[in-house]
């Protein structure tokens, strides 16, 4: 029926394993991206949570963010919560 070196079923193969790794460094690239940004949070700045929340970063620690919503409201987040800045959303 078929005639050939088999090259195509190599391939066949071949293709969802090049997908995993794929998947896997675009992962990768994206867990640093988002560290970056873990690290480079600063006092004044003005990011939105993962959950949507828009906030003025008013104090950090290590692990926890306090944002002033407006109004004079301050709520406290993981430091992980922070999705990015608002200047990126724009």
């Amino acid at each position: 029926m078929f005639t050939g070196s088999g090259l195509g079923y190599v391939l066949i193969l071949l293709l969802p394993f090049l997908l995993l790794v794929f998947m896997m460094f675009t992962q990768r690239r994206r867990a640093q991206q988002v560290q970056a940004l873990q690290n480079s949070l600063t006092v004044g700045e003005e990011v939105v949570t993962t959950s949507g929340l828009y906030g003025t970063i008013v104090a950090l620690d290590e692990r926890v963010v306090t944002l002033d919503t407006g109004a004079g409201v301050t709520v406290r987040f993981d430091r992980r919560a922070i999705g990015m800045r608002v200047s990126e959303v724009a």
